[in-house]
Formats: structure tokens, C-alpha cells, sequence
């Protein structure tokens, strides 16, 4: 399978699995930190490469065209956020 064909596949089945319902967690460092350690596992893994080959996170992100997962996550912390505001009448627009 094509290494950007593995990238699509981790952004639409994998990566939401991981951030099922993160939303509404209230998100601590040591959170964040085991996510990008979960997600680094698996992109390593379908890129077929191993920590001894020393290859750098943000090559291994770039080859796959996959952000860090902790963007992702913000990025659904103000979505959600954007839509209580909506929902309370406090954002208007």
C-alpha cells in the first residue's frame, strides 16, 4: 500500500477512534503526551520503520502528511467550544 494511502487511512479510521469524545475531556499534559506516544507508535508501525532506525517524528508526520494529533485535539476542543456558544445564545453570527 502506497505510504500517503496509509496517511488517509490513519486520518479517517484511526485517528478518530483516539479522539472519540475528546471534546468534552478535560485534557491534561500527561494526556496529550500519551497520545502523541499512541499515534507516533502507529504511524512508525505502518510506515514500517522502528525507534533504532533514528528516524525523526516530523519525517515520519511528513510522509504520511499527518499533523500532530494534539493539534487535532484543539482543534476539536474550540469546535465543540464554538458550538456551546452557539447553543447558549453568547455567539451571534
Amino acid at each position: 500500500m502506497p505510504v500517503r494511502l496509509r496517511g488517509q487511512v490513519y486520518k479517517t479510521i484511526i485517528r478518530p477512534v483516539l479522539l472519540y469524545g475528546s471534546e468534552a475531556w478535560p485534557v491534561l499534559e500527561r494526556h496529550k503526551q500519551s497520545l502523541r506516544v499512541t499515534e507516533m507508535n502507529m504511524l512508525r508501525w505502518m510506515s514500517g520503520v522502528s525507534r533504532k532506525d533514528r528516524i525523526k517524528n516530523s519525517r515520519i508526520r511528513g510522509s504520511l502528511q499527518v499533523r500532530d494529533i494534539a493539534d487535532k485535539l484543539q482543534e476539536g476542543h474550540l469546535r465543540w467550544y464554538d458550538h456551546v456558544l452557539r447553543k447558549t445564545g453568547r455567539l451571534r453570527g
